[in-house]
């Protein structure tokens, strides 16, 4: 039925299936061949964690950039962007065995 309304734990479900199929190329490295054994809770939050760290970064590093007029410094802010949408996308989107592949083998 098209004027169904969705209910807040659908709409979430549906959102994230939007996102997951938006950054599936993220996705798709850390998601194949990726055990879950291992895995923790904590793993996840750790990752938000450094995820919004590297995001704080890129934003005090291109204030920086701008300031001082300096184009070089433009490539640890894109660095540093890569790294926390990375961080952020398999943290909020991806499976306990990405979460578990980002962190490496022990």
């Amino acid at each position: 039925e098209t004027g169904k309304l969705l209910s807040h734990s659908e709409q979430v479900v549906f959102m994230k299936t939007v996102f997951r199929k938006i950054f599936w190329p993220i996705l798709r490295i850390f998601e194949r061949n990726a055990p879950s054994q291992g895995y923790r809770p904590l793993n996840r939050k750790i990752l938000l964690f450094v995820g919004i760290l590297f995001l704080m970064l890129t934003g005090i590093s291109l204030y920086f950039v701008i300031a001082a007029a300096v184009m070089g410094g433009l490539i640890p802010v894109i660095g540093f962007l890569v790294a926390g949408t990375v961080c952020l996308v398999v943290a909020l989107l991806g499976s306990d065995g990405a979460v578990v592949k980002i962190w490496g083998s022990r």
